[in-house]
């Protein structure tokens, strides 16, 4: 591997020469351009078994990255990441040779990453590391975004929020299926009140995290994204196939979440709204949540409240508890005392 200051050295050379030749960079190369920003707008990463990890780099570290992104670099990374999900596992060397290209350093751990950044993406796949790693990132007084599923328990999510609330540390988590446009449009009233939804996505099963949790998050998001917070109750309807999870508001409306593992899949829905029946979807990729990322960092604002964040993860508790009590429904309450938390 070269070392991160043997590579910008190499870079600066290469940069030279091309413009020596009269001869433009390639669009790799310009990428992989020094992207160290001013203090306060480095990025770190923990977990490179994810592709959201590259993503989310080539975004921010493009060399022609617009404001929208407010200047933010992922300078460092700490590649791990799961154990035992053979998927996640397989994904971090490929992935760890990948992001050097865009000049992100490689770091032997967490600690050692924190002494780099400003600002941290957890990005590692298995939602069971999340609560450690998160702790850690708090501890050092990092503004942290964690991207889905943000635990694999409530009560870890639980345990997160109330760690960043008393060390005054700014914390979200979110699918970035809540960024879609016309997801944002119904969220600003554009449509006036909204009376239901029915929304979908795949909903892949992974057996050490609870269902919803692994993929169908993103159509569970959706949803609670135009609905707002307020479920009560879920009833889930399973088949190895699909799953149709029913919500029921405390103002009696009542949204749909299908989960999709047969056939052709998708995320999308639709919003039964005051002033139309809404498409919601298509999505069309990570960069409007990045964006919302850069608002976060600089303002320690999240753009989703830990409230509804742990209402989602209870939906998703409550509809595993409907799938074992054969279809029964499973009331939200129920799930955050079992967390050893009520439902605020």
């Amino acid at each position: 591997m070269i070392a991160y200051t043997n590579r910008r050295l190499f870079l600066k050379s290469a940069t030279l020469a091309s413009l020596g030749l009269g001869l433009s960079l390639s669009p790799l190369a310009a990428l992989a351009q020094d992207p160290k920003p001013q203090k306060g707008k480095r990025i770190g990463i923990i977990g490179l078994d994810t592709s959201h990890s590259i993503a989310f780099t080539k975004t921010f570290n493009a060399s022609d990255a617009g404001p929208e992104y407010g200047g933010y670099k992922v300078m460092a990374a700490y590649p791990h990441g799961s154990k035992d999900i053979e998927e996640s596992v397989a994904r971090i060397p490929g992935y760890t040779e990948e992001i050097q290209k865009y000049g992100v350093k490689i770091v032997n751990s967490i600690k050692r990453l924190l002494s780099d950044v400003d600002v941290v993406l957890l990005e590692t796949n298995d939602g069971r590391l999340h609560l450690e790693q998160a702790l850690q990132v708090i501890k050092a007084k990092k503004t942290l975004f964690i991207d889905k599923p943000m635990t694999a328990s409530l009560s870890d999510a639980i345990a997160i929020f109330e760690a960043a609330e008393k060390a005054n540390v700014p914390v979200f988590s979110s699918s970035s299926l809540r960024f879609m446009g016309n997801v944002q449009e119904v969220m600003q009233g554009k449509y006036g009140k909204v009376y239901g939804a029915d929304t979908y996505s795949p909903a892949t099963l992974e057996r050490t995290h609870p269902d919803l949790y692994w993929y169908g998050i993103h159509g569970v998001e959706t949803l609670f994204s135009v609905m707002g917070k307020g479920c009560k109750s879920v009833t889930r309807y399973y088949t190895e196939g699909a799953d149709v999870v029913v919500g029921t508001w405390e103002d009696n409306r009542v949204g749909t979440f299908r989960g999709i593992r047969t056939g052709k899949t998708d995320f999308g829905g639709n919003c039964f709204a005051e002033k139309g029946i809404v498409s919601l979807g298509p999505f069309t990729g990570y960069n409007p949540m990045l964006v919302e990322i850069a608002k976060f960092f600089d303002t320690g604002k999240p753009p989703v409240s830990s409230a509804e964040t742990l209402e989602i993860l209870a939906f998703m508790d409550a509809a595993d508890e409907s799938k074992k009590r054969g279809g029964s429904p499973v009331t939200l309450e129920e799930m955050f005392k079992k967390a050893g938390a009520s439902k605020s």
